[in-house]
Order: structure tokens, then sequence, then C-alpha cells
């Protein structure tokens, strides 16, 4: 199925979650609660469909054809 991240169409598979498009993303593996499995700070917050995801709904969310995803990324300065 195709969704948009950050306005640009990607192919995922007919089983993916917010969960497994920010492990995609990210390069980084995450745990049922959304946090990263190295136990360091991720920095992401996503929004499908132009409303916020918890992070901890995150493996229970999957993706339909057609979702818009946001994903931002915290950033230091100023």
């Amino acid at each position: 199925m195709n969704i948009k991240i950050n306005g640009a169409v990607h192919e995922v598979s007919d089983d993916a979650s917010v969960s497994s498009v920010v492990t995609s993303v990210t390069g980084r593996a995450l745990d049922l609660r959304g946090q990263a499995a190295d136990g360091g700070k991720l920095g992401v917050a996503v929004a499908r469909n132009s409303e916020v995801v918890p992070r901890s709904q995150w493996a229970a969310t999957p993706l339909a054809d057609g979702d818009e995803l946001e994903l931002v990324t915290a950033v230091q300065g100023g």
C-alpha cells in the first residue's frame, strides 16, 4: 500500500503500523511502548492524518492505504 510520510509517497507492507514506519525511517528498533529499544532518546513525534498518535499507541496503530504521516524530530537550538 502507499502512504505519505512528510509529504512523500512511500510503499509499505499491508500490515504496517506507525511503529514499523518509525523504525524504518529512524533505523532504530522500538519496544511496544514506542521507546527506543537501545534505551536512548528517540525525539520523534507522529501525526497520522493530522492527529497526534500517542507513543504508547504506535505499535497498535495500523496504517491504511492513503494515510498521511508527519514525523517530527526534536532539534536542539534556538
